[in-house]
């Protein structure tokens, strides 16, 4: 008989996941080149105190609004990086171009997830997903 070592499932709420999970926000934001207040608004309109003590990539437990929030964004970020395979720039650059798909209507994903809902990122997410097939 042969046992099979049960791995204890990762602690999401743990802070080590919060700083995992900021560390991948803040470099997917350099690249998309969102600004502080861009990045506050994607985060949940946290304030600039919140906003700073995260940049420090501190050991915190995230919220779950936070922690739901960037992993939209990183569901974003694997769609685009997928879809872009041979050309990662062009992953980076689609959320600022105009897009005439809805759900987007002409705007660029990047400002329809600055309309700041948890549910707007989720849109975005589930758009590439369906393009992705």
């Amino acid at each position: 008989m042969h046992l099979v070592a049960k791995h204890p499932e990762p602690d999401i709420t743990s802070g080590d996941a919060g700083r995992v999970a900021l560390t991948f926000f803040f470099s997917l934001m350099e690249h998309w080149g969102c600004t502080k207040d861009q990045q506050c608004t994607l985060l949940g309109s946290i304030g600039n105190t919140t906003y700073f003590k995260y940049k420090k990539l501190p050991n915190v437990r995230l919220p779950h609004d936070t922690l739901e929030r960037i992993s939209y964004l990183m569901g974003v970020h694997k769609a685009l990086r997928i879809l872009f395979s041979n050309q990662p720039e062009r992953a980076y650059e689609w959320v600022h171009k105009p897009n005439t798909a809805a759900p987007f209507n002409g705007q660029s994903a990047l400002s329809y997830m600055l309309a700041g809902q948890v549910v707007d990122l989720a849109d975005v997410r589930r758009y590439l997903d369906g393009v992705r097939g």
